[in-house]
């Protein structure tokens, strides 16, 4: 059996990345394929527990290199028991986050130490990569002020302040200039609909589908 396609969305607060996972998985079923929709912290029962801890609470309530650890606890449940049985059955994969938020949020916008976070990249996800990550940029403020318009419980990590996630859209820039070859840049402005089609120009383009 061929292996399936493992997609990740990316990107800082309020940039849409939801929505779009919605579009792109429906188009991408309406073709005829198995896709599986998930998403980080979080996408099997006892990642789902984990994100409850690191999403709700006050801003300083762990520090980068708990966060860090955290995470990768959570990704390594979702990995197993979600990601590579999908893949191995043939399915496409389309996760809301994945190991680059941790590089983003926990190491350029935090400070935890890279080398850490390249090393439980290396350790907890093997070869279980994407084999297309979108990451989709908005200005801060107009992310902030969209996130902050649907608030729900989950709101620690917005109010880290403007620096932080100014810190946090460098970072992710800084992810897809180093990598060009998995990581596509998608202008998160505009309507919903501009949006999705930048979206499936580039699955088209990098991943050769159709539909």
């Amino acid at each position: 059996m061929v292996d399936g396609r493992f997609i990740t969305f990316e990107g800082g607060e309020g940039a849409g990345k939801s929505t779009q996972l919605k579009r792109l998985a429906a188009r991408l079923q309406a073709s005829g394929r198995e896709v599986v929709s998930t998403r980080e912290p979080g996408g099997s029962p006892g990642a789902e527990a984990i994100r409850e801890l690191v999403l709700n609470g006050a801003a300083d309530r762990w520090s980068p290199v708990t966060e860090t650890l955290l995470m990768y606890a959570a990704r390594r449940d979702h990995v197993e028991r979600v990601i590579r049985p999908a893949l191995a059955r043939g399915a496409w994969v389309v996760c809301d986050r994945f190991a680059d938020s941790t590089r983003a949020y926990q190491g350029a916008a935090g400070g935890a130490d890279p080398a850490l976070i390249a090393a439980l990249e290396t350790h907890i996800l093997e070869a279980t990569r994407p084999d297309l990550t979108l990451i989709f940029d908005l200005p801060v403020e107009e992310g902030l002020a969209r996130a902050t318009a649907r608030a729900g419980s989950e709101m620690r990590f917005e109010s880290k302040g403007l620096a932080f996630h100014r810190r946090l859209r460098a970072g992710f820039l800084a992810i897809a200039e180093a990598e060009p070859e998995r990581c596509a840049a998608i202008d998160a402005s505009g309507s919903l609909e501009d949006v999705e089609a930048r979206v499936w120009a580039a699955v088209e383009g990098r991943l050769a589908v159709h539909g």
